[in-house]
Formats: C-alpha cells, structure tokens, sequence
C-alpha cells in the first residue's frame, strides 16, 4: 500500500462533493466557508474547490460523472496534496465506472471522508492507496464554534504530524445525536454542540490476548452496494486484517445487522481475519442490542467466540470521531482495552 505524504502549511487541498451535493444547496453553503476559513487560518493551507462540488444535490445526483471529474481532476493536480469529500449519501457507487485506478495509484495523496465515501475508500484501497475514514467538511471541518478537541488532536495526530506509533483512546465525551441535534442551518452557527462525559469507553464483548494486522473496512450500511463488485475485496485481501466497521444514522435494525455479517460468515471473513473494532452506534439506543447481534452471529452461529471484538470506538457516525487509516498496521489489545497504530499514518 502507498503512503501519501503529510500535510504541511501552505498546502493545497481540495474539496469534492462525491456523494449528495449538499454542499452545494444555498442553506448548506455557509458550511463551505465555515469549513474553508478554518482549513486556511488555522490550519494553513490553501483550499480549492472542485468544479462540480457546488452544483447542488439534483445535478450531481444525474452526473455521476461529473463528480467522479472532479476526483480525478484532483489526484491528476500535482499542486493538490490532499482530497476532502464534502458529505456522504447513498450513491458513490455510481461513481465506479468513471474511475482510473491508475491515475490514484500514481499520484498518491491524503483523502478523507466517511459514512458513503466507504466506496470511494475501496476504491482507492483497490488502487493500493491508503486513505483515511473520518474528516469531512460538512461534519467535522465545519463543526459550529470549533472542532470537537478529540476530533483535532486525532486530524493533527494522523494528517498533519504522524507519529510512528500512536495510541487511539476512547474519546472523554460524546454527543446526544438523538435527543439534543443541533440541526445545520446559519441561525445555529453560534451554537456549540454539548458534549457529555463518556462513562463506558470501550468495551471487548468476546475474545482476549492482542492481534495485529492492516485496518480495512468502513459503514456497513455502504457494504451492501459493494458485495460482489470489482472493489469489494477478496476472502484473500481480508486475511490477516482487522475489519473496522460502524453503522449510520439511518439506525440499522438488528435483523439487518445480523444478515450482513451471517453474509460475511458466509464468505468465510470470520475464519481469516484477526479481530474486529465496531465504532460507538450512531443511535445510543441501538448501544446494547447491537453487541448482542456481533455476539450471537460471530461467536455462536460462526463459531469463532475467541475473535476479539472491540465495540463503541470512537470513529463513523456519532461524535466526537477520530480517523481510521485503511491499510495502516494496527493493535487490537483487547486484554487492556487499548487499540494502537503501530506506524505512522502519513509519511
């Protein structure tokens, strides 16, 4: 895998919108500039935006085209050193025709982007890049009042200065997404998330001892668009990985969960990977219910009780998020809770 190089002040970014066009929508827009002003003051960088980023949810929802354009415009620009998508959706997919793998794999550079962007993840992992699950710029670059402390340690701690190794703790807080939403719109941008004190942290529902292995995987609600495609990796290319995974807002219901993963059981994914991270549920309410769907599929129906799952990691959905990097060697260390990048993120 190609390790894309750090970002330094005076770097230039680009946003691309791949998924809905929402940034684009005149309610969305002040996001832009929220987003825009605080990668240009604070952190130093030079922000562009993609030709079709701003053309709204109805023109990019009819030009798949035009959105995969403006990605590989991006990585074929030379003076671009990183890629940050605006917002998910549920249709990246469409963009997989209009891929060169080769234009990525040749000019390797930081991308990030979550939830729907699980496709354009596998995409760049098909072209053997590493990229990075978190940061996009309508959730965390443009957070109301600032990014979330967790959220900027962990963009500082990866994107901008790598350490060869690095501990990825349990966020100290989290945010009531159900209960207490701050909705976007310009009459809140004032308004600060409440954060409250994370009383669980994270928790092993089955296994124990440490694993090691290269991170792969991303929103299980995108995997379903992904099965059977020329990016969704081979039983192969999940050998010796451990699957990171998170559902979304859109609140998955269990039998949903449990015919994803009796889909991978049936792949034969739980019999050569070597342990699991499931990020903290998007909906709290889903918290219980859901590690007993990993439970009951993973170690009862497959058999495999002995595969460490680690559950409520602080990446995906609900805030504060940190980043994942696919195809960086990572410790699961489920004996003292602890989940370790053994080398640095970016070089």
């Amino acid at each position: 895998m190609i390790k894309p190089r750090h970002l330094s002040k005076g770097d230039t970014v680009a946003i691309v919108s791949l998924s809905a066009g929402t940034l684009g929508e005149p309610w969305a827009i002040h996001k832009l500039y929220i987003a825009k002003d605080r990668l240009e003051k604070d952190y130093g960088l030079n922000v562009i935006v993609m030709p079709n980023a701003l053309k709204g949810r109805e023109y990019l929802y009819n030009h798949p085209e035009a959105r995969a354009a403006d990605l590989m415009a991006a990585f074929r620009d030379q003076n671009i050193k990183a890629i940050f998508n605006a917002i998910g959706g549920d249709d990246t997919i469409r963009l997989l025709p209009y891929i060169d793998f080769d234009v990525i794999h040749d000019n390797p550079k930081i991308f990030t982007g979550f939830s729907d962007t699980t496709s354009n993840h596998f995409m760049m992992y098909k072209a053997g890049l590493i990229s990075y699950y978190g940061a996009s710029i309508m959730t965390n670059f443009s957070e109301y009042v600032k990014i979330n402390d967790y959220t900027a340690q962990m963009i500082k701690d990866t994107l901008f200065e790598p350490k060869d190794t690095l501990e990825i703790p349990s966020a100290p807080c989290w945010y009531d997404d159900e209960d207490e939403k701050i909705w976007w719109s310009e009459e809140n941008i004032n308004t600060q998330k409440r954060y409250h004190p994370e009383q669980v942290g994270y928790q092993i529902i089955q296994g124990k001892g440490i694993v090691e292995g290269e991170l792969l995987g991303g929103c299980l609600d995108v995997f379903v668009e992904l099965l059977g495609t020329s990016i969704w990796p081979s039983k192969d290319e999940w050998t010796g990985k451990i699957m990171f995974v998170e559902t979304s807002e859109a609140d998955m219901s269990c039998a949903y969960l449990t015919w994803l993963l009796r889909n991978f059981a049936a792949q034969g994914l739980f019999d050569v990977i070597k342990g699991i991270i499931v990020g903290k549920p998007a909906k709290r309410s889903k918290y219980e219910p859901y590690k007993e769907v990993y439970r009951t599929v993973i170690g009862k129906e497959v058999g495999h009780p002995e595969l460490p799952i680690m559950f409520n990691v602080n990446f995906g959905h609900a805030e504060p998020i940190g980043i994942i990097p696919y195809g960086v060697k990572c410790r699961l260390d489920a004996d003292n809770k602890k989940l370790i990048l053994l080398e640095a993120a970016t070089k």
